[in-house]
């Protein structure tokens, strides 16, 4: 698993997560970006100076940074940012449940972004995964936002023919499981050593499919407390949820 390293470099860490945060949630002031690191102005400016030079930040006509063009991808939908804002209490609250580190995820076609980690405080853990993109089939919480899709969906994602790697046919039977069963497992299919149980996020949005997920070394997997596990995670899509069609009527 690959976990902050022991050698860690702040200063280089904060740079890839500003540029993380650009590509996924748009553009960020200096103010933002300072208080979202918990640095001073002064060095948040320095880190987005640097991103600019190196074309990964870009200056707007607001004077907000904003992604460059080495950061080019398809566009996070909108709501990206404030699914993030809404969803990290209830991620804290997860994982200090349940003692494992709680991600959430975006469906990207036929991927999934990490927008929103939580840590746990063990020793032997899983580490933030916020900005890394995996393949949808593979991760737990992509699998059962692919499960919220009809089959017609899920084969537009992938094509005609699928790529060679994914048997469609199958991976269809399992989102019929995982619909079933409301949860989704990962064991050891994106990291050795990694089990991860996940499950979908009603987000009241079609264009927007989220998926939440519980992530542990598999040493402390254990087959009894899956259903545990899971009412943990569905109460807090639940909760998730919740806040979300509030937040929309209260917009509204």
């Amino acid at each position: 698993m690959e976990n902050r390293p022991v050698y860690g470099i702040n200063s280089v860490d904060h740079a890839l997560r500003l540029a993380t945060i650009l590509q996924q949630e748009g553009p960020l002031r200096v103010s933002e970006a300072a208080e979202r690191l918990g640095v001073a102005r002064s060095t948040a400016h320095r880190l987005l100076t640097m991103l600019v030079y190196r074309d990964f930040a870009a200056r707007d006509a607001q004077r907000r940074y904003v992604a460059g063009p080495v950061l080019h991808t398809p566009a996070v939908p909108e709501p990206v940012a404030e699914l993030r804002q809404v969803a990290l209490p209830h991620l804290h609250d997860l994982t200090e449940r349940t003692a494992e580190t709680s991600h959430l995820g975006v469906l990207v076609a036929d991927r999934v972004r990490f927008v929103a980690s939580v840590e746990c405080d063990q020793v032997l853990r899983v580490g933030d995964r916020e900005g890394r993109v995996l393949p949808a089939h593979l991760a737990s919480l992509g699998r059962a936002a692919l499960a919220t899709l009809e089959p017609d969906a899920v084969r537009a994602r992938y094509g005609e023919p699928a790529p060679a790697d994914v048997d469609l046919d199958q991976l269809l039977r399992d989102l019929g499981r995982v619909r079933r069963q409301g949860y989704a497992l990962n064991q050891q299919l994106t990291e050795t050593g990694l089990t991860a149980i996940g499950c979908a996020v009603d987000t009241g949005s079609g264009a927007l499919r989220v998926g939440l997920s519980l992530a542990m070394p598999t040493a402390r997997y254990r087959r009894d407390r899956v259903g545990e596990w899971t009412r943990s995670i569905t109460a807090t899509a639940a909760a998730i949820s919740r806040d979300l069609h509030l937040n929309a009527g209260l917009a509204g």
